[in-house]
Protein backbone atom coordinates (compact mmCIF):
# COMPACT_ATOMS: atom_id res chain seq x y z
CA UNK A 1 0.00 0.00 0.00
CA UNK A 2 1.29 3.08 -1.26
CA UNK A 3 2.37 6.64 1.64
CA UNK A 4 1.47 10.07 1.34
CA UNK A 5 4.58 12.00 2.37
CA UNK A 6 3.97 16.06 2.44
CA UNK A 7 8.14 17.81 2.50
CA UNK A 8 7.46 20.80 4.46
CA UNK A 9 10.59 22.47 3.22
CA UNK A 10 8.52 22.59 -0.63
CA UNK A 11 5.23 23.48 0.99
CA UNK A 12 4.03 27.03 0.07
CA UNK A 13 0.67 26.45 2.21
CA UNK A 14 -1.39 27.23 -1.06
CA UNK A 15 -4.19 24.48 -0.36
CA UNK A 16 -4.72 23.13 -3.62
CA UNK A 17 -4.11 19.49 -1.59
CA UNK A 18 -6.97 20.26 1.09
CA UNK A 19 -8.97 21.45 -1.66
CA UNK A 20 -8.57 18.58 -3.45
CA UNK A 21 -8.16 15.68 -0.85
CA UNK A 22 -9.55 17.12 2.12
CA UNK A 23 -10.27 13.60 3.85
CA UNK A 24 -6.14 12.99 3.35
CA UNK A 25 -4.60 16.69 3.79
CA UNK A 26 -4.94 19.40 6.28
CA UNK A 27 -3.07 22.50 7.82
CA UNK A 28 -0.47 21.63 10.53
CA UNK A 29 0.41 24.16 13.37
CA UNK A 30 3.28 25.32 11.23
CA UNK A 31 0.79 26.15 8.98
CA UNK A 32 2.19 23.60 5.71
CA UNK A 33 0.35 21.16 4.57
CA UNK A 34 0.56 17.30 6.30
CA UNK A 35 -0.83 13.99 5.60
CA UNK A 36 -4.09 12.81 8.04
CA UNK A 37 -4.45 9.63 7.19
CA UNK A 38 -3.93 6.81 9.34
CA UNK A 39 -0.07 5.71 8.91
CA UNK A 40 0.25 7.77 6.07
CA UNK A 41 -1.43 4.68 4.04
CA UNK A 42 -3.36 5.91 1.01
CA UNK A 43 -6.29 3.26 0.88
CA UNK A 44 -8.08 2.99 -2.20
CA UNK A 45 -11.19 5.17 -1.73
CA UNK A 46 -8.88 8.35 -1.54
CA UNK A 47 -6.10 7.07 -3.49
CA UNK A 48 -7.27 9.02 -6.84
CA UNK A 49 -7.57 11.93 -4.65
CA UNK A 50 -4.10 11.81 -3.21
CA UNK A 51 -2.52 11.22 -6.85
CA UNK A 52 -4.75 13.93 -8.32
CA UNK A 53 -3.56 16.70 -5.02
CA UNK A 54 -0.04 15.53 -5.76
CA UNK A 55 -0.14 16.06 -9.40
CA UNK A 56 -1.36 19.60 -8.65
CA UNK A 57 0.67 20.65 -6.04
CA UNK A 58 2.63 23.75 -7.68
CA UNK A 59 5.61 22.97 -6.10
CA UNK A 60 5.64 19.04 -5.87
CA UNK A 61 5.65 19.04 -2.41
CA UNK A 62 3.76 15.84 -2.07
CA UNK A 63 4.95 12.24 -2.34
CA UNK A 64 2.74 8.86 -3.27
CA UNK A 65 5.05 6.31 -3.06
Amino acid sequence: MAKCNVNKDLCISCGMCTAIAASAFAFGDDGKAECILDDAEVTADVEDSVQEAATSCPVQAIEVA
